[in-house]
């Protein structure tokens, strides 16, 4: 049985929702406040155990276990900051939605009416300009946890999005994503959006909501979608390039 709760979190609103032509530079200042953020209470994953199916191969769920989100670094070492920044991708059918943070209070980026490799290719060119080296990616579950048909789909993009981004060193992680576009609609409320500025917007604000549960509970939850190819495994474990 889901239960609801409210608590009191002290943090600026989300920048506007940004056209994807528009710079980050552009925006208005955010004032602080204190917002009301409602989310649904599950039990979280534990962190000692890998959260990788048992189908994975022995290779992979050790590199799962030695490539740590950076959520989960940060806990371990609050003063390590070696890290780049996580893009919050929610996947739909025409529309997906990426929100942009770095430990905490992440802010809604821009959705994007892509499919396919023009989608992927956008999103690797999004990292770059961003500074990103991990990708946070929502995984559709149903109210008892369990994936759903759509789950197969996400999963089919993060492997083919995982290769290409294995190529620079950046990783590509599932998130159970259950729940966030209403946690992510009754914030757009709570902060005085309209109805007509939260349609476009709720993509965007659904990948916050996404990442705002993988910084809550450290990293724990989110599944490394591993390469095949070996290559790309010794990729991941030397990090993104450096220039």
């Amino acid at each position: 049985m889901q239960q609801r709760l409210s608590w009191t979190l002290a943090r600026p609103p989300p920048s506007p929702l940004l056209h994807p032509t528009t710079s980050l530079s552009s925006t208005k200042p955010r004032l602080s406040s204190i917002r009301k953020i409602r989310a649904r209470v599950w039990t979280p994953p534990s962190c000692s155990s890998s959260s990788s199916s048992s189908s994975k191969k022995t290779a992979a769920v050790e590199l799962d276990a030695e490539l740590l989100p950076n959520a989960r670094r940060r806990k371990s070492d609050p003063r390590w900051s070696g890290a780049g920044f996580s893009l919050g991708v929610d996947l739909g059918a025409s529309r997906t939605g990426l929100a942009l943070g770095k430990g905490f209070f992440p802010r809604p980026l821009t959705v994007l009416e892509l499919r396919g490799q023009k989608l992927e290719l956008r999103l690797l060119e999004i990292a770059e300009r961003k500074e990103v080296d991990e990708f946070i990616i929502g995984l559709p579950k149903s109210s008892d946890g369990k994936e759903t048909p759509q789950s197969n789909k996400v999963r089919s993009i993060a492997g083919r999005l995982a290769v290409r981004a294995a190529e620079r060193g950046w990783r590509v992680y599932l998130q159970d994503e259950h729940g966030t576009s209403i946690d992510a609609l009754d914030f757009m409320i709570d902060v005085g959006l309209k109805r007509s500025a939260r349609q476009g917007k709720i993509d965007a604000y659904s990948a916050v909501m996404l990442l705002e549960r993988y910084f809550s509970m450290s990293g724990c939850g989110a599944e490394l979608v591993v390469p095949k190819q070996l290559e790309l495994q010794e990729k991941l474990r030397k990090g993104p390039c450096q220039d």
